[in-house]
This record gives structure tokens, sequence and C-alpha cells, in this order.
């Protein structure tokens, strides 16, 4: 079973492309029934489950608690890696899931022919550059390799990382589609190598420095503020890389669930809780539906538009 509950995680995935975690979904056929329910009178007969990435950070027992407290019975399902929770959404094995930004869930979508969608916004989180061997971008040799999520997303948009701090050259200034055959080598300072996700904390006593994303940083015993270089998540260009609560197209209106986001976005103690979990860089949003709605359009047709 590619879940499992909270005091356990997900076997890890060695997953590249996103197509390719489309591959996994037959394997899931048989879970849809475990998925929970929700009436017109926006009552949960069955508990909401929602897959997140890290379900061991406090702010989700905190939101558990809340949500029980509201009348709607809600599990939290651990996945170790990011390849899983869209795949297991789209076949019903959960309601929810909430681990992801616009971009990756726009290039889930396209790659996998599926239509989940965003009913929900919770925060946008800079991208970090983090090093165990430098203190800073300058110390960086020449020459030296860095680390960054083999993800299709997370891959531009740490690429984009690299470009800001001055370490790589990218080709037409690079985008949200960037990989490693736009890095300009000869104009770089660094070689550039693709890992999962999940194992680019774990990597850095073998690399110079690593893009991680934030359910990992702890992995490597650091925290946000160790970070060398980041982005800058209050840039207005920054909306595709809102985190998201995400469901199936059919089941964007439900009340139960748009509840749920409302609760996220309105329980102090949760949204204090990521923040803190973030070390302090997570900048919670209300961004409206709509917005998020267009923006995955925009993104979707851009992606395809790309690809074709």
């Amino acid at each position: 079973m590619p879940i499992t509950a909270r005091t356990s995680t997900a076997p890890a995935s060695s997953t590249r492309k996103l197509a390719a975690a489309a591959a996994t979904l037959p394997l899931l056929l048989g879970l849809a029934s475990c998925a929970g329910s929700s009436d017109a009178a926006g009552g949960s007969s069955d508990p909401v489950r929602i897959g997140v990435v890290g379900a061991s950070d406090p702010y989700w027992e905190t939101y558990e608690e809340a949500a029980a407290d509201a009348g709607i019975p809600v599990e939290i399902v651990d996945f170790s890696d990011y390849a899983q929770p869209n795949p297991a959404l789209s076949e019903g094995e959960l309601d929810l899931n909430q681990f992801q930004h616009i971009v990756y869930l726009a290039q889930y979508n396209v790659a996998a022919d599926e239509d989940l969608v965003p009913i929900g916004s919770t925060a946008i989180y800079p991208l970090g550059l983090y090093s165990t061997k430098y203190d800073s971008v300058d110390a960086i040799q020449q020459g030296d390799t860095v680390a960054v999520p083999n993800d299709e997303s997370n891959l531009a948009r740490g690429l984009l990382v690299l470009q800001s701090a001055g370490l790589v050259e990218l080709k037409d200034g690079g985008s949200i589609f960037s990989t490693l055959d736009d890095v300009d080598e000869s104009a770089s300072k660094v070689k550039v190598t693709t890992l999962d996700a999940a194992l680019t904390a774990t990597s850095l006593p073998d690399v110079a420095a690593a893009i991680i994303n934030n359910d990992f940083i702890q992995d490597a015993g650091l925290t946000a503020a160790d970070a060398i270089a980041e982005d800058d998540p209050s840039d207005p260009n920054a909306l595709p890389y809102v985190n998201i609560f995400a469901a199936r197209a059919e089941d964007k209106d439900d009340p139960t669930y748009a509840k749920l986001v409302e609760l996220f976005q309105d329980t102090t103690s949760v949204t204090d809780g990521l923040v803190e979990n973030s070390g302090g860089t997570a900048e919670l949003l209300k961004t409206p539906v709509s917005e998020l709605e267009a923006s995955l359009t925009e993104v979707e047709a851009d992606t395809k538009a790309h690809e074709g």
C-alpha cells in the first residue's frame, strides 16, 4: 500500500517525472472505497482523508483536533515524497491533499491528464539553498556540485534560485520550465545535479550545497534561517508557487472541504504552528479561489504549449 497512517511513512519513491507517477494509479484502484465522504449539510460520515508530506509536523495534529471540535473527523495521511499524493487523490484514496504549489499541480494535471483543482491557499514558502560546507554563496568554489530537486516545478524554481545567487546562468534568462539543458555550463560557476526532493537534504555531505524544500530541511539538522540564498515569496510573480489544498474537480464546491480550508486558515494555533515549523519564513495567504484557479489554468496552458 503506497500510504500509511500518521505513525509511519510511505515508501520512498524514485519517480523522476510526474508522468511516471501516473503509472502508479492502477495500484490504488482497490483502495478508493476507504476515502471519506461528506453529506450535503456539511457533515462527514467518515474521516476526511488529507494527504500531506510531513505529517509529523505538530500543526497537523492541532489541525485534526480543531476539525474534530468543528464536527469534522479528519485523518492525516503521510507520504514520504511528492510523487504519491496526487495519484492517490485522483483515484479516490484521498479526499484532499495539501503539500504542493500551483506549478506542481499544473504539471501533474498535464502529465497525467487529470483535473485536480485548488480549493484554498495556505502559505507561500521561500525555496532555499543550504550548505554544511560553506557559510555563504561567495565561498562556493568554481566547479563545485550543487544539488536541486528533480521534480519539474522545483527543479526550475531551484535553478532560478541558483541563477539569482550568481551560481549558474540559464539560457534566455530561465523560466518555470527550465531544466538542466538550459544551464549554460561555460558561463556557470557550479555543476548542477538532480535528486529526489526528499534526498537533497541528506546529500549535503556529498555536495557543496543543495536546494532543499521546507518539508525536508529538518532532515539535515537545519532550519530555514540557515539558508545561504533563497527566492522572494513576496514577489507578485510568485502566485504560481502558493501552496494549496487540492481536490478532485467534482468536489471543488463540497461544503465540508471548504470548511476545512477555512479552519486551516483561521485557526491561530494551526497557522502559528505552520509558521514556526517553517522557521518563520512562511507567508500566510488567503488567496481567492478564483485567482488560484486562474493561475492553474494559465500554468497548465503554458505547460501544454511548452511541451507541444
